[in-house]
């Protein structure tokens, strides 16, 4: 008999709380533009948010394998972009902090957000400027035993109820050498690059001087939020956040002044390959649905996949979905035996477009296969189809990854 392995348990615990807390409500929490705060909480105690942190703050140290298993089963069977990107917004807000905090800071911070009861994000992307973070313009100057932060960020996920925001400043002469920006008041349906993050410019140089961590409370004097509408990821809320003298104690920078673009840097690799895994499940959504309705419904007195040309569309879906599934599997085991280098992460910057253009496909071949129906709201495959851009450039745009993965090449 078959002993579940911890990877397989895993998988199971999160596939039973995403269709039953998460898949029945999506297209309710869609309509009301967000899900509700207790669901951080139900997360939390099933342990799932604190998956991949240390133990001391609450969390599970966990290795690339099990961090995947978590996020292609919440994908494939919570089949929602917009829970994915704020629930999980942690992931992108929070590894500075544990990495480069103070004990005292962590203490502070991370319990609380690994519980459920605190909300973290990651604010880098400005109205000026995405995947060219070295061209960031907010300031943080140093004044006292303070900065005083003034500038704008936008498409920032979770950033309307963020308790806590890991925030890309200017910091000293390179701080004063730029102004904050100005910008339109309104961004409009433009798409979120911030919860699943945007952006990384692939090398350095000057601009990148001077850029430092800083987290700041959500509740901060000086800190506006405005919504941002989008294509998708409906529940999720996405903000234009500004910083008017926002005053933050010194104590809340993370690591080093202008240590930051290599921080930035650093969390890619974890935030891109969550994508690709991410983007796996949701073509195994896809694909589930549009076999499911193959098999029931009726044209010409036939099922739908009594017909070759359904069959081979589903074979073609579950061709880019296994080679995907391998990939992940590769690369996660290089990650769980240490091997980080150029190479690994050129692999993870071609794995992100390989998986993103998998949910592409699917999403594509399911909703032609759904039909009419594929064009509803309520489907799995329609929202998917409306989410997929967002998944293509967050984390860093095709075009980025690869030129990133070329320069990792040597090519």
């Amino acid at each position: 008999m078959h002993e579940p392995t911890e990877r397989e348990m895993l998988y199971d615990m999160v596939r039973r709380f995403a269709s039953e807390q998460i898949a029945p409500h999506v297209t309710e929490w869609d309509e009301a533009g967000e899900f509700p705060r207790s669901l951080y909480q139900q997360a939390a105690e099933l342990g799932l948010l604190g998956i991949g942190y240390p133990e001391e703050w609450g969390g599970t140290p966990a290795s690339h394998s099990l961090r995947s298993a978590l996020w292609i089963s919440l994908c494939r069977h919570g089949a929602s972009g917009g829970v994915l990107a704020s629930l999980l917004s942690h992931n992108i807000g929070l590894p500075p902090v544990v990495a480069l905090g103070s004990e005292a800071l962590c203490k502070q911070v991370v319990p609380d957000v690994l519980a459920g009861r605190k909300i973290a994000a990651l604010a880098i992307t400005e109205p000026g400027g995405g995947s060219d973070v070295a061209q960031l313009k907010t300031t943080a100057r140093r004044e006292g035993d303070e900065y005083i932060v003034n500038g704008e960020k936008v498409f920032i996920t979770s950033g309307m109820r963020a308790d806590w925001i890991t925030v890309a400043v200017r910091t000293g002469e390179a701080g004063r050498d730029h102004e904050p920006p100005r910008s339109p008041a309104s961004h409009g349906s433009l798409p979120p690059e911030g919860a699943l993050a945007a952006l990384g410019r692939p090398g350095g140089g000057k601009g990148s001087a001077g850029i430092s961590m800083l987290l700041i409370p959500g509740h901060s004097a000086g800190l506006s939020r405005t919504r941002l509408d989008k294509m998708g990821w409906l529940c999720s809320d996405t903000a234009h956040l500004r910083f008017d003298n926002v005053r933050v104690p010194a104590r809340y920078l993370l690591g080093e002044e202008g240590a930051g673009f290599r921080i930035i840097m650093a969390n890619f690799n974890g935030e891109r390959f969550g994508l690709a895994a991410s983007a796996l499940g949701f073509a195994e959504a896809c694909y589930d649905e549009a076999l499911a309705w193959a098999r029931q419904r009726k044209t010409f007195g036939a099922a739908l996949v009594e017909h070759q040309v359904i069959r081979h569309k589903l074979v073609d879906m579950q061709m880019r979905i296994q080679s995907t599934a391998a990939w992940c599997e590769s690369v996660a085991a290089q990650a769980d035996a240490g091997r980080t280098g150029p190479e690994w992460v050129a692999n993870v910057c071609m794995l992100k477009n390989h998986a993103t253009q998998t949910m592409q496909f699917c999403a594509d071949q399911a909703v032609q296969i759904l039909g009419g129906m594929g064009f509803m709201r309520g489907t799995v495959s329609e929202r998917i189809y409306r989410e997929v851009k967002v998944m293509m450039i967050g984390g860093g745009a095709e075009e980025i990854m690869k030129d990133l993965a070329a320069r990792q090449l040597g090519i």
